[in-house]
C-alpha cells in the first residue's frame, strides 16, 4: 500500500485517481501510523513552498517523512519534489525536509516564459528503477517556477529550458523526486507510477 501525504495539496486526487486507474492500493492521510505501515509514500504539491511546508509542520510529519524516507520508497511530485531540498528562496529563505542536498530557486531565465508550462523531452542521465522499460523518448508534463540546484549525482533526468532543468531527482537510495506530473503525462507517466509502486514489493 502507498500513502499519501494529505496536508492541503491541490494534486492530491489527480495522483490517487491515477494510482486508481492503476489498481495501485493507496490510502490518503496524515496518520504517522498508517504512513509507517506502508511500503512506499508519495508526497504530491502544488502551490508555494512556504505554505507547504507550514502546512506540513502543523500536521506534525515532518519527522516521520524524515523517518520513512531512510527505508522505503518516497516520491515527491512537483511542489513535493522541492520540499525534498534544504531549502526554498520562495517569498524569502525557507528550510525544507533536506533529503537531498541542494536549494530551490526561481527559474533564472529572462528568455523563456514563466512558469515552465507544458510537454518536455526529459534527458535521462542515470539507470534509475523510475524508468524501467520505458522507451526514449520521454516527454512529460510540467507546471512550475521554480527549479532545483543540485549535484549532477542526484540528477537522474533533466529537461532543457533555457538551460538544464532537473527534472528527476534522487538520493540514490529510497528517496526520488519528479519536477514533472507523471499522473498528467500519459502512458508514460502511468508507467513511472507503476514503477515506483514495484520498488516497494
Amino acid at each position: 500500500m502507498i500513502a499519501v501525504i494529505d496536508y492541503g495539496a491541490g494534486n492530491l486526487f489527480s495522483v490517487c485517481n491515477a494510482l486508481s486507474y492503476l489498481n495501485i492500493a493507496h490510502e490518503i492521510t496524515k496518520d504517522a501510523a498508517v504512513i509507517g505501515k506502508a511500503d512506499a509514500v508519495i508526497l504530491p504539491g502544488v502551490g508555494a513552498f512556504p505554505a507547504a511546508m507550514e502546512s506540513l509542520r502543523k500536521t506534525g510529519l515532518i519527522g516521520t517523512i524524515k523517518e520513512n524516507a531512510q527505508k522505503k520508497p518516497l516520491l515527491g511530485i512537483c511542489l513535493g519534489m522541492q520540499m525534498l531540498f534544504e531549502q526554498s528562496d520562495e517569498m524569502g529563505i525557507c528550510e525544507g525536509l533536506s533529503l537531498i542536498p541542494g536549494e530551490v530557486r526561481h527559474i533564472p531565465s529572462k528568455k523563456v516564459i514563466i512558469p515552465h508550462m507544458g510537454w518536455n523531452e526529459l534527458v535521462i542521465t542515470q539507470d534509475c528503477p523510475i524508468f524501467k522499460g520505458i522507451e526514449q523518448p520521454v516527454y512529460t508534463y510540467f507546471v512550475h517556477s521554480y527549479q532545483a540546484f543540485c549535484k549532477d549525482e542526484n540528477i537522474a533526468a533533466y529537461c532543457e529550458y533555457d538551460g538544464k532543468v532537473p527534472a528527476l531527482v534522487t538520493d540514490g537510495k529510497y528517496v526520488f523526486g519528479a519536477q514533472f506530473h507523471p499522473e498528467k503525462s500519459g502512458e508514460k507517466g502511468l508507467m513511472m507510477l507503476r514503477n515506483f509502486e514495484e520498488m516497494a514489493r
